[in-house]
């Protein structure tokens, strides 16, 4: 065989073993949690998909225009396991996520916990609950 081939081989599958370890990452290499947040907005969806789940919502910043925030939380088998379904956050929904800011600034943040109107408190599942406190 061709060494030139056999170097793309190994480097294919070197990169294909990497890939999954660079996706997941420490809640310390992107939130902060001296910065908590609380967030009083709308769901826009709930993106239920491996290794975190991602809320997107709407929230009005101090002049009154909306911005779109990304809110990370648990494995969508940690989600099932509190209790979550896929409909459990419909969008439209008012609701208060209670968390820590993205390191970067960016309209991100990791979840502790969602409000509900009626008073109900959801965990979220994410990796700052075992961690860090509020």
């Amino acid at each position: 065989m061709n060494s030139k081939l056999i170097k793309k081989i190994v480097a294919g599958v070197l990169m294909a073993v990497a890939l999954p370890a660079l996706a997941h990452h420490s809640f310390y290499a992107e939130f902060d949690s001296n910065k908590v947040v609380k967030l009083e907005g709308t769901v826009i969806k709930m993106q239920w998909v491996n290794p975190h789940s991602w809320l997107y919502i709407n929230v009005k910043n101090a002049e009154g225009k909306d911005e779109e925030w990304m809110v990370e939380g648990g494995s969508p088998g940690v989600l099932l396991r509190l209790g979550w379904t896929k409909d459990s956050l419909p969008p439209g929904t008012k609701i208060i996520v209670n968390g820590f800011m993205s390191k970067d600034g960016s309209h991100r943040a990791n979840t502790r916990n969602i409000e509900f109107p009626d008073g109900r408190t959801m965990e979220m599942g994410s990796s700052s609950q075992k961690d860090s406190k509020p």
